[in-house]
């Protein structure tokens, strides 16, 4: 590697890493986040907002992708480069000094989506710049290695986030005393035993000072790409004037094509979401749109096409079940504390990050698609196994009370499916108080329907507890019975052995510092999180190349960035909140793997049969005088 070359992967990367540090801390601080801008819900549905909210920077990014897509195919790489990381450093600079729901109400989380909307669009023009800027720097017997180095930003960006946030939560605990927790009008929030309850300094305040110290990383960040020159297969394809005038009708053809690619994706994970479609008609649905888009002909829209759902939509449900969806679980569904969990999947990011240049160079060796599709394929035979796996490591007691039969039985009228990402509706059924009510505490259940009952009833083991109908009831008569229910609720979980009280579960795993790692349980969890960041990194190392190397120079940034961000924001995006969902409406809390699952199983059909093969042997300047 030259001086040259390593300058170009050093600047490239470090502000790809920092970009992804703002945008990242969001999904990392999810939970804390919730709290303090959706305090209005209960928290069920606050959990299924919080990630809603961190999908909407991934909902926006094919549009960022269009927009300083054609803008590096018309004016540059550099200049593009600029104007995404003044985006994404300001959006995340004001998420820290934003006001929560108590003081400014319903503006607060409108206002954050809008910030996280923001980071989505600089983040969809983004990815695609640094990748065709290192790959065509890059020798042509080296891109997936070159490539790899990009790759491996949006790890070290989540890690960077996952080090700064438990640094400052250390101190920031360690300094200030906890405070009572306070719901939306102001009055103190009481455990079920009377006492208030108390919430750390770091979880009402401090998870700010992350995102207010990003205006740092900012200005290192302009610093660095200020001092990037122009990639040099850009400025001689502007000399000879066989840019491209029009990047994005030239990638997608008439604008209907751009359009079919945009909401096609929408309809078909909005179906998933709220289960207008089972898992088994959406994947013959998504094979027969991949046959339709070749039969159709396209020439570079139809590789887009292609690439979204032979290469992408796995990588991403891959990517976001390893990390993100990983630490939220451990989070929400094992009860593992925040501290904890981000200890433990940031060593997992340290251990299994350098198998990004690993499978980066290997597939320059033996090509991208091999590897990329191994690991969907690996993925969907293993995660059923993992991440009960990962419960019984973490959280015995959890895991052995999850074995307890319990059940709901209810009239089908009575149940809705508890997906609400406007916020309107109320579930206020008993059936629904009856699933919210187990949900919040990892409890596995079955769904019983008995069309003549007329109110919901929970069963552990022998105890039958009847459910209530919040709709009917009002006032002290509503406390009343949501007081009796959610304590019979829990004597009856308690008695079958749920650890309800965390503090008094001494069979969950805790970390009490960054190095407190060395005992048999806490190695076995992340050696488990490694073998999913592992999986990653074979879906994600090569893909980078992979997609340089399918589109001509001229409309490269545009052709790659539309597919790449479309399977990344909504099919890895929307993967937590749509697994977090599926599973609070099945009663199963691994139920929610099954969208990655199906979607990864997918990609390996329809990338076996589409996708082209050797691509690390083209000449992706071979088309530029074209």
């Amino acid at each position: 590697m030259t001086g040259e070359e390593r300058k170009v992967i050093m600047a490239s990367s470090a502000g790809t890493i920092f970009e992804w540090y703002d945008f990242y801390l969001y999904g990392s601080l999810a939970a804390i986040i919730g709290a303090q801008f959706f305090t209005a819900f209960p928290e069920a549905t606050r959990n299924v907002f919080a990630l809603l909210a961190f999908a909407a920077g991934f909902l926006v990014r094919p549009f960022g992708a269009l927009v300083f897509g054609a803008l590096g195919d018309l004016i540059g790489r550099k200049y593009t480069f600029l104007m995404t990381i003044m985006i994404m450093g300001l959006s995340t600079f004001l998420v820290g000094l934003l006001p929560g729901y108590s003081s400014w109400g319903a503006a607060a989380p409108i206002i954050l989506i809008v910030l996280r909307m923001l980071q989505g669009l600089a983040l969809g023009g983004e990815y695609g710049g640094a990748a065709v800027y290192v790959a065509e720097h890059a020798p042509a017997n080296q891109r997936g290695y070159f490539t790899a180095f990009i790759q491996t930003t949006a790890t070290l960006g989540l890690l960077l986030s996952l080090i700064v946030i438990l640094a400052v939560q250390g101190y920031v605990n360690g300094n200030w005393d906890p405070a009572p927790v306070l719901d939306a009008a102001g009055a103190a929030v009481m455990n079920p035993d009377g006492t208030p309850k108390m919430i750390k300094a770091f979880d009402l305040w401090g998870w700010r000072i992350p995102f207010l110290g990003s205006i740092v990383l900012l200005l290192i960040s302009l610093y660095i790409r200020l001092q990037m020159n122009e990639s040099p297969a850009f400025k001689k394809m502007k000399e000879e004037g066989a840019a491209s005038k029009a990047p994005l009708r030239e990638a997608f053809g008439p604008g209907r094509n751009a359009l079919v690619l945009l909401i096609v994706p929408i309809l078909f994970v909005g179906a998933l979401m709220t289960g207008t479609l089972n898992s088994s008609i959406a994947m013959i649905l998504g094979i027969a749109f991949a046959v339709i888009a070749v039969i159709w002909g396209w020439r570079n829209a139809k590789i887009a096409t292609i690439a979204l759902l032979g290469l992408v939509a796995g990588q991403a449900v891959v990517w976001y079940s390893g990390q993100f969806y990983a630490l939220f679980f451990m989070q929400n569904v094992i009860k593992v504390d925040s501290f904890s969990a981000n200890v433990f999947v940031a060593w997992s990011l340290i251990l299994g990050t350098g198998g990004f240049i690993f499978f980066g160079s290997l597939s320059d060796r033996i090509g991208r698609k091999p590897i990329i599709l191994a690991g969907c394929l690996i993925a969907a035979v293993t995660y059923q196994f993992v991440f009960p796996l990962l419960t019984k490591t973490a959280n015995p007691a959890l895991h052995a009370a999850q074995q307890t039969p319990i059940t709901v039985t209810a009239s089908p009228d009575d149940c809705s499916f508890q997906f609400n990402p406007t916020g309107t509706a109320k579930f206020t059924s008993s059936c629904d108080i009856a699933k919210a009510t187990l949900a919040r505490t990892s409890v596995n259940y079955q769904s019983v329907e008995d069309p003549a009952a007329t109110v919901a009833q929970v069963k552990i083991g022998e105890t039958v507890i009847p459910a209530y109908d919040a709709a009917a009831l009002t006032g002290d008569d509503l406390k009343t019975a949501t007081a009796t229910f959610n304590k019979s609720v829990n004597d009856a979980l308690t008695a079958a052995g749920y650890p309800i009280s965390a503090e008094a579960n001494t069979t969950v795993a805790r970390a009490q510092h960054f190095f407190d790692i060395f005992t048999g349980q806490k190695i076995a969890i992340i050696l488990i999180l490694t073998y999913l960041i592992l999986l990653v990194t074979m879906v994600y190392g090569p893909i980078a190349a992979m997609l340089v190397e399918l589109f001509p120079t001229r409309i490269r940034y545009s052709g790659l960035s539309l597919p790449y961000h479309i399977g990344n924001g909504w099919f890895g995006g929307l993967m937590p909140a749509t697994a977090f969902a599926i599973s609070a409406q099945t009663g199963n809390v691994y139920g929610g793997l099954w969208y990655p699952i199906v979607i990864a199983a997918a990609t390996v059909v329809i990338g076996a049969i589409f996708v082209p093969g050797n691509t690390h042997k083209k000449d992706i300047f071979a088309d530029d005088a074209k």
